[in-house]
């Protein structure tokens, strides 16, 4: 084969291959779409009981990203908005499941007994806590921040994923003129209407995944 030939051809198969590369790494970076089925999963609760996605079917999920120590996540906890929010939906028949996905070691990494012990101090209102510790969680849903939100529609249809409410800040006194985009969500979910705000970008600590 010419040398001209052999260079244009291994050229050709190099791009091939970056190309290959790109393209996987958007779809992977894209995560779970609107619109399009939740990933299903499994995970260990701060009780220490399986939880599945799948036992849930038929009713509305939450899945909260969280770190206790994450200055974004002290806002709405501290302001007790959090638990508020929480205590409103659950009692209306919603699944709120909190997720930590902080790996051991690492900024909100905690053991179920100490998640208890958050919950109860807090007196926060989750369905669950799920523990994550290996993230696989956290990534099949592309968590990126503490808080990182997703609802979920009773026929397992993500319908919402991003921030909490419209202001990126750590502030507690902008909760006063934020909207809640979850609280609009759910409202809208529960009146038989589409959401009109399906995604917006997640705000806060990022999640502190192993390395």
């Amino acid at each position: 084969m010419p040398q001209t030939r052999r260079f244009l051809l291994a050229a050709s198969l190099a791009a091939a291959s970056l190309s290959t590369v790109i393209l996987a790494g958007a779809a992977l970076a894209a995560g779970p779409q609107v619109g399009q089925p939740a990933p299903a999963f499994s995970a260990q609760d701060s009780n220490g009981r399986t939880v599945r996605l799948s036992d849930y079917a038929g009713k509305t999920v939450v899945l909260e990203w969280t770190n206790h120590d994450c200055p974004f996540v002290m806002k709405h906890y501290g302001a007790h908005a959090m638990q508020a929010l929480q205590a409103k939906w659950t009692g209306r028949g919603v699944v709120w499941l909190s997720v930590i996905s902080s790996a051991p070691g690492e900024q909100g990494a905690v053991d179920g007994p100490e998640a208890n012990r958050l919950t109860q101090v807090r007196g926060a209102a989750p369905t669950a806590v799920l523990l994550d510790p290996a993230g696989s969680l956290g990534r099949a849903y592309d968590a990126r921040t503490t808080p990182h939100m997703f609802v979920i529609t009773p026929n397992g249809t993500l319908a919402y994923q991003g921030g909490i409410d419209d202001k990126p800040s750590a502030e507690p006194a902008d909760l006063k003129t934020a909207k809640n985009l979850v609280d609009s969500a759910l409202t809208e979910l529960a009146a038989g209407k589409p959401v009109s705000v399906r995604s917006a970008k997640p705000y806060g600590c990022s999640v502190k995944y192993a390395s």
